[in-house]
């Protein structure tokens, strides 16, 4: 298992590699977390295109990095490139019911470029009069 952080602009990539069985490298998937926040990134596309399998460690590792993100305000959070195996992992535990999914990188980066809700604007000073 490998995590490759990019960074495209505004957004931050992680480009998931190999298998992520349950239980391996506890230690690794933790550094790689805190790492991830540190960033402090309010746009995260996870990609899974090179991911073989996935098991409970690696759900509960997207899990975290999504809450970490989505709980920042206006956090966004966009996953892409599952293979049937993986897609079945989280079609299983309702992940997909949950998190944003989009068909490929080039659709995630525009999901994540899109305008901010409305509470994520810039405030707009407004003047006074008396």
């Amino acid at each position: 298992m490998f995590i490759e952080l990019l960074q495209q602009d505004e957004i931050c990539i992680l480009r998931f590699q190999g298998r992520f069985a349950t239980g391996a490298q506890l230690e690794y998937l933790e550094d790689k977390l805190e790492e991830i926040r540190s960033l402090g990134a309010n746009k995260v596309l996870v990609d899974f295109r090179e991911v073989t399998s996935i098991g409970s460690t690696g759900l509960g590792f997207v899990v975290s990095i999504y809450a970490s993100v989505t709980n920042r305000p206006c956090g966004r959070f966009v996953m892409t490139g599952f293979n049937p195996k993986v897609w079945k992992a989280f079609e299983i535990t309702r992940l997909t019911e949950i998190v944003p999914i989009a068909p490929d990188v080039d659709s995630a980066i525009a999901m994540l470029r899109q305008t901010p809700p409305m509470h994520c604007a810039p405030a707009v000073a407004s003047e006074t009069h008396f």
